[in-house]
């Protein structure tokens, strides 16, 4: 069974097939949106190909997008012909709200029934848990406070005057948009690092080991950016000559009119706009108790420690599109030893 029908969903799909796992009676990819495309499918309009971070191929199947293209409806359209093209037994929508042990296996939960599978591949990627912190007086705030995940335009806020909570690329890239149209005001918990020069393949084979050790251990492996840094892109670099990314440190509490620092500073604002990440959702897997004492879910690799049929692809160290990629084929040709030992031989 896998949970989950982005990236990580198909890749592991992918090779399941191409290791010889039946459709339908071999595995099955439940997911819970309306139609392909996972998290893409929600970006906001404006977010185009171009200035996302890459958006890497899925395996067998180059992805087509051109830079000017929406994101929201290019990459959907990719997943969808991959799913057709590899004709891979995507059920939706089908919510999985727990997964339990039964005997060697699991019994995956739903509210269309239930399903029973000797393995469970977890791909369920973040974009369903947004995260908003808390702040003195922020039920007391007038304008409009949404999280980066809410955002469709620029427009809505025209004329305006934002804060834009978070130093992840997110924060960037809508004070990049917002700021042609509004006043903006950047405030995050600790001072942005700049990443000049392209992000090769060493420097993310460094950071994926540091959120793979922190993962392995059980602790939080953090936010992404605070492995990677911001990597200046022309985009970046654009946004940056034009005064939109002066940063402030995050204030200390929440007015009906703005934000304020200890230090007598303050900000009036219209809207606060949550660009502060996403949390794993792996809410279904809380039956299993899972968890270390640190709050992570302890892998090697992408198998649980202690559970040799359950797998995460895209938690962790393999949070990334491409991440991802190499995680499904990783679970995939592991659980074909364990439960295909025959045709995996071979």
């Amino acid at each position: 069974m896998v949970v989950g029908g982005g990236q990580g969903g198909l890749s592991t799909a992918y090779h399941l097939a191409r290791l010889g796992f039946a459709r339908e009676r071999g595995f099955v990819v439940l997911d819970g949106d309306d139609g392909p495309g996972g998290a893409w499918r929600h970006r906001w309009p404006a977010l185009t190909v171009g200035t996302t971070h890459r958006v890497h191929d899925l395996p067998g199947l180059p992805f087509p997008g051109r830079g000017e293209q929406s994101a929201a409806e290019a990459v959907p359209a990719y997943f969808a012909e991959y799913e057709r093209r590899f004709d891979l037994p995507v059920h939706r929508p089908v919510r999985v709200t727990a997964v339990r042990r039964a005997g060697l296996g699991f019994v995956v939960e739903t509210p269309d029934g239930d399903w029973s599978a000797r393995a469970v591949v977890n791909a369920t990627g973040t974009w369903t848990r947004p995260f908003v912190p808390r702040y003195p007086g922020q039920e007391t705030f007038r304008g409009r406070q949404l999280h980066a995940a809410d955002y469709r335009s620029a427009e809505e806020f025209a004329g305006g005057s934002v804060v834009v909570v978070g130093g992840g690329a997110s924060a960037v890239q809508l004070l990049g948009e917002i700021g042609e149209v509004a006043t903006t005001t950047w405030v995050t918990r600790r001072p942005p690092v700049w990443r000049e020069g392209p992000f090769d393949e060493a420097a993310g084979r460094a950071a994926v080991a540091r959120v793979a050790a922190a993962i392995r251990e059980g602790r939080s492996p953090g936010s992404v950016v605070g492995t990677t840094g911001l990597v200046v892109t022309p985009w970046v670099r654009g946004a940056r000559d034009r005064g939109l990314l002066e940063r402030l440190p995050v204030f200390d509490r929440i007015t009906p009119d703005g934000v304020v620092w200890d230090d007598g500073r303050s900000v009036r604002a219209d809207a606060i706009l949550w660009a502060t990440g996403f949390r794993a959702a792996v809410g279904h897997l809380a039956p299993l108790r899972l968890r270390a004492p640190g709050g992570a879910i302890p892998l090697e690799g992408t198998r649980v420690v202690g559970e040799t049929r359950l797998h995460l692809v895209g938690y962790g160290p393999s949070a990334s599109t491409i991440g991802a990629n190499r995680a499904g084929r990783a679970a995939a040709v592991e659980l074909a030893r364990q439960l295909l030992p025959d045709r995996a031989a071979a």
